[in-house]
């Protein structure tokens, strides 16, 4: 039986019924899908673990605390939810490209 896992980020253009992959090594299974807002991370969260059973969420660095919350509220406390953070220079980087790509700014 594999560890499950649910990736999930965000971009202002994703379809998150088309913008996904999955790797399965045989141990490990690892869905990544982006969605366009919170609202369709919950509702693929639910999704997700009522059809594959996961154990784990991992949320890009642009979810908040209450998303997070949120998240975890909405599977009843029956998965894990996590966040992929980066230290401070890191998220700087990041953050950049992010404001250009998404916001044009």
């Amino acid at each position: 039986m594999a560890f499950k896992t649910l990736f999930i980020a965000h971009a202002p253009d994703a379809d998150y019924k088309k913008h996904k992959s999955i790797i399965d090594t045989g141990k490990y299974w690892l869905l990544t899908s982006v969605v366009k807002s919170q609202d369709e991370a919950i509702k693929l969260s639910k999704s997700i673990y009522e059809k594959e059973k996961i154990d784990a969420i991992i949320l890009c660095p642009g979810f908040s605390h209450i998303d997070v919350a949120e998240i975890f509220q909405a599977l009843d406390g029956k998965v894990s939810v996590n966040v992929a953070r980066g230290d401070g220079p890191s998220s700087r980087i990041a953050q950049k490209v992010i404001q250009k790509e998404f916001f044009n700014k």
